[in-house]
């Protein structure tokens, strides 16, 4: 599982490289062979993933949970390039694809634009009259994220086996299938942090093949590493991410610090001279405006419907209030001011809620969140007295409670052995998870944890890696495994079994099939779960 960075390996010029023999072209099919397999093994999972989510996804035909807001601002969107508000009540005459209780005047709104732009991407190619058009492109984005995740695995381990098991486990979460259901921002806001930290890792492998070339330069690899692209693609990715939710600055923060701090680090093992020095005055800021100003120019530009209309919420603040902001235009600090009032009430909720949720509870999904519940006492939608339909977003427990362990192994790993690789994961669930333990006193929910999930994901993957070890290296081809590691190895197929079956277990939980109430009650695993 040991992963081989680009920094170990040179490339001869093509004057002076040998014609490759036989063993050096088989070697070179074998490594063909192997990044096809990289591919399409992902890809499959990611079909399957993608063809359960398209499976009966406009059943309910109506608005779900907090899909009352996020779809009828995408429609509003779409009609004005702005949020408005919406009558009480007027839920019912939309489930009938009636959308004409839309008001003219703007609705105060508290999350960016990017995440309702996608939804009504579906609107716009299926209709706001149907329920599979709202959920379009939350199922879409949910079936490419299992891919992504699979190539992500795939070069953070430098094991087609482990980005594979990583897209199986996405691919059958509870969580990640209800919300690539359903149109919340959340499945959104996890793509897109997703994204950037691939797009951060393969900047890792780039950069640290850049400076192995300077080591065998004058000046060695002190010297500078040029214009880094992917830190570009994560700056635009993170960006996304914060106009869906502003949580996403939070994965901008630790990804940017973990790329300075990992071309520290491949300087240090290139035999840079002075590898602080050199990272201080050549990486810190060229890596700076890469990131973050991208970051915050794609943000912004998710605001352009607000931004160039003139009857937006606080739209026309500035040129009604007057100050030292003057000099300043007004779409900017009309825009600061919304942002302000937004801000204030995140800050600000605290009512009750049946399923508001303390984060500490988040990594065994303690209580999860019922999206969608009907009871039928009459029997007439299953072979039994009283049935039962849900929405329910719980995480598979197998999934969860065993990635629990997980993390704990990978904080082992990173302090003991300082494993860049848990190292990166810990980033990642420290910037997705740690953040809501401030708000711990606000009404905050465990359907949250979608955006925690790859990162569960990944630590579980780097658990059944270790476990899975590798065969002995002097094995001839062929031969059984040693007892051992073949216990090992059933054990990490097991596992995957049985992820998969309890997966399918839950599913009437997570697509609102209609199942005997004692069927239902067995689901329940825990009493917290009701």
């Amino acid at each position: 599982m040991t992963h081989v960075s680009e920094l170990q390996h040179g490339t001869p010029s093509p004057a002076s490289a040998p014609s490759p023999g036989p063993a050096a072209r088989l070697a070179s099919a074998l490594v063909t062979h192997r990044r096809i397999l990289g591919w399409l093994l992902p890809l499959a999972v990611a079909v399957a993933g993608g063809v359960m989510r398209f499976w009966r996804l406009g059943e309910p035909g109506t608005l779900v949970f907090d899909e009352t807001y996020y779809v009828k601002d995408a429609y509003s969107l779409l009609q004005s390039g702005y949020e408005r508000q919406w009558p009480e009540g007027s839920d019912d005459a939309f489930n009938q694809g009636d959308a004409s209780m839309l008001r003219t005047d703007p609705g105060f709104v508290v999350h960016p634009p990017a995440g309702k732009w996608l939804i009504a991407l579906g609107l716009q190619l299926f209709g706001h009259d149907s329920a599979f058009g709202w959920r379009f492109t939350a199922a879409l984005v949910g079936a490419v994220s299992i891919l992504m995740i699979g190539l992500i695995a795939r070069r953070l381990f430098s094991s087609t086996f482990l980005g594979t098991a990583a897209a199986v486990l996405l691919a059958v979460d509870g969580s990640h299938l209800v919300h690539s259901r359903t149109s919340l921002l959340d499945i959104f806001l996890m793509f897109w942090i997703l994204a950037g930290f691939g797009a951060v890792l393969i900047d890792r492998d780039r950069t640290g093949a850049r400076i192995a070339a300077l080591a065998a330069r004058p000046g060695g690899p002190d010297g500078p590493v040029g214009f880094r692209p992917w830190l570009l693609v994560a700056g635009v990715c993170f960006g996304l991410a914060l106009g869906t939710k502003w949580s996403g600055v939070y994965p901008l923060a630790a990804f940017g610090l973990a790329a300075v701090l990992w071309t520290l680090g491949m300087r240090r093992r290139a035999g840079a001279r002075t590898p602080l020095r050199s990272t201080v005055r050549r990486d810190i800021v060229p890596s700076f405006f890469t990131l973050v100003p991208i970051a915050f120019v794609v943000y912004l530009s998710t605001w352009a419907g607000w931004i160039s209309s003139r009857g937006a919420y606080n739209r026309q603040w500035a040129a009604e209030h007057s100050g030292w902001w003057d000099v300043l235009p007004d779409w900017l600090v009309s825009l600061a001011y919304h942002h302000w009032q937004a801000y204030r009430f995140h800050v600000g909720v605290e009512s009750e809620h049946p399923y508001m949720s303390h984060p500490w509870g988040w990594i065994v999904q303690w209580r999860p969140t019922s999206f969608y519940f009907r009871r039928d006492d009459e029997g007439a939608q299953c072979a039994a007295d009283t049935c039962a339909a849900a929405i329910t977003s719980v995480g598979n427990p197998v999934i969860w409670w065993a990635g629990a362990a997980a993390v704990l192994l990978c904080l082992v790993a990173w302090i003991a052995h300082r494993d860049w690789r848990a190292g990166a994961i810990l980033a990642g669930l420290a910037a997705t998870w740690l953040p809501w333990f401030s708000y711990a006193d606000r009404t905050i929910f465990t359907f949250y944890t979608i955006v925690m999930l790859p990162f569960v994901v990944l630590a579980v993957v780097y658990a059944l890696g270790l476990l899975w070890g590798r065969a002995p290296a002097d094995a001839p081809p062929g031969r059984a495994l040693p007892a051992g590691l073949a216990a090992r190895r059933l054990a990490v197929g097991a596992f995957l079994a049985v992820a998969v079956a309890v997966f399918f277990w839950f599913w009437p939980l997570h697509v609102a099939e209609w199942i005997p109430m004692d069927s239902w009650r067995a689901r329940m695993w825990l009493p917290s779960w009701i």
